[in-house]
């Protein structure tokens, strides 16, 4: 266990400079877009980082690439691998990355080519991820966004400046220990990619029939499709009972009444028109929401989990304008397998367990992704906090 006097027995009565960023770079830079109009400019060999590529870990690969005619013909540069990047526009403004490979990047990254001499650059990077907020802060105008100058001015605690080596014995000494944690974070993150793609595999499997096995009908035939009420934005509560569900599966809000009933599968027509949903508990479904209500030979979780199988086929039907839109004859034209009950129970108590390891924040794997983010970002705090801070 660290205890709270950890950073004095390490640093040892050293003394702690705040520098600059720029003071510990051998260079920082931003970059640069190719034009967008001239094809001879992108789908080249050489990555381009765009800031919502940016979140708080490695880059190893960039989703577009420009060409070397495209990088000569723009602000765009080369960087070398283990920058710290900093976002400086939008939405993603402060977010901190690493690239693992050379790359280049657009005009929104700050690119901070550390001196490998005075200041190790996941130790900066540590610490910047631990100022997101502030650095966040310090943005302007309606997007926030920092800029260049910001960044170089920056303030970081250099431990032993008069004492290069030992200095970098007591970065490289935090490092090792954060990164026990982030270690720890990933090998489960990599645990819950497999068991999610396992599920995807059984679900798949499990409800998939054999011509002649099960009886299979419109979906419209058997299910009764119905739409939920609107509510005005002024009916809407901060703390009400009832979950009311509009556009996506984020609340719009709550309410004192319920129009659904627990144990109810309910998909999104407008806005994140296509989702698909279950609830166990009551709900309001407001008037861009479809909810199932079934025969008795048909369970509801079992209606949720074949719908899912069928996701991609919803969403390519879901109409595409200003306000994606799905129409209810859309779903009634689904063909629906009726199995027994018995077997529907089965379904539903597998998938179940599935669910519950890649979906729960109290039980399965988020839940301890999530404990371990929490202890890293403990950790970091502790071991970051300096004394005498600028």
């Amino acid at each position: 266990m660290i205890k709270q006097n950890f950073m004095e027995k390490l640093l040892d009565e050293a003394e702690v400079e705040w520098k600059t960023l720029e003071d510990v770079a051998v260079k920082i830079s931003s970059g640069g877009t190719p034009r967008t109009g001239v094809s001879e400019y992108y789908d080249g060999e050489i990555p381009w980082l765009r800031t919502q590529e940016i979140n708080f870990g490695e880059i190893w690969d960039t989703s577009v690439k420009i060409t070397a005619l495209g990088l000569k013909n723009s602000s765009a540069k080369l960087i070398p691998a283990n920058c710290v990047i900093v976002a400086m526009y939008g939405a993603t403004v402060g977010k901190i990355g690493i690239n693992k490979i050379p790359l280049s990047t657009n005009q929104a990254c700050a690119n901070i080519q550390l001196d490998y001499k005075v200041a190790n650059y996941r130790y900066v990077f540590n610490y910047l991820s631990s100022k997101y907020d502030h650095i966040k802060s310090l943005g302007t105008g309606s997007q926030t966004n920092i800029n260049a100058q910001i960044v170089k001015k920056y303030p970081i605690p250099i431990p032993c400046p008069e004492d290069p080596e030992k200095s970098l014995e007591i970065q490289k000494e935090i490092v090792r220990i954060l990164d026990t944690f982030t270690e720890l974070t990933a090998e489960l993150t990599a645990e819950l990619t497999a068991r999610k793609k396992q599920y995807s595999y059984y679900r798949d499997k499990l409800l998939t029939f054999e011509d002649g096995e099960v009886e299979w009908k419109l979906l419209g035939e058997v299910v009764k499709l119905q739409r939920g009420r609107r509510l005005v934005k002024s009916e809407l509560e901060e703390h009400g009972e009832y979950a009311v569900y509009q556009n996506s599966m984020t609340p719009l809000g709550y309410y004192h009444e319920n129009n659904v009933k627990a144990d109810t599968t309910f998909i999104i027509s407008a806005g994140s028109a296509g989702e698909i949903g279950y609830s166990e508990v009551d709900f309001w479904a407001a008037d861009d929401v479809f909810f199932f209500l079934p025969p008795d030979n048909i369970i509801n979780k079992f209606l949720y989990y074949f719908l899912l199988t069928q996701q991609r086929i919803i969403s390519g039907q879901v109409r595409r304008a200003s306000v994606p839109r799905l129409s209810k004859n859309v779903i009634e034209k689904l063909k629906l397998p009726i199995p027994s009950i018995e077997k529907q129970k089965y379904i539903v108590l597998i998938l179940d367990k599935f669910n519950t390891i890649t979906t729960s924040i109290t039980e399965g794997l988020p839940r301890e992704i999530a404990l371990r983010q929490k202890q890293y970002e403990y950790y970091r705090d502790l071991l970051l906090s300096f004394p005498k801070e600028a």
